[in-house]
């Protein structure tokens, strides 16, 4: 199994677009081939101390079944759609792509 921790920074001001774009896109997502979960998360205020908090970062956790279907994800056709709906909205991506320990 292969976890996805994607970290998505928009910009001031566009994130509940941003998140309306995303959570549209989530079903045909699921319906992936290896698509074991797929969803956003945000910033809640935990009161922990070393919690690090950003209120225009969005979280995507993912697990997929293999390495094969994250790569088929990547160029699944509603993922092209998607990221050139979102392109003007989003200040820079980072990706950690885990294997279980």
């Amino acid at each position: 199994m292969i976890h996805v921790i994607a970290s998505i920074s928009i910009k001031d001001g566009r994130l509940g677009e941003f998140l309306e774009i995303f959570r549209a896109n989530v079903p045909a997502v699921l319906a992936e081939d290896g698509c074991i979960a797929y969803a956003p998360a945000v910033d809640v205020d935990s009161g922990i101390e070393v919690q690090s908090k950003d209120p225009l970062l969005v979280t995507v956790v993912e697990k997929w079944d293999s390495l094969d279907s994250l790569h088929a994800h990547l160029e699944a056709p509603h993922m092209l759609s998607y990221r050139e709906r979102v392109k003007d909205l989003v200040a820079g991506v980072s990706l950690k792509v885990l294997a279980e320990a």
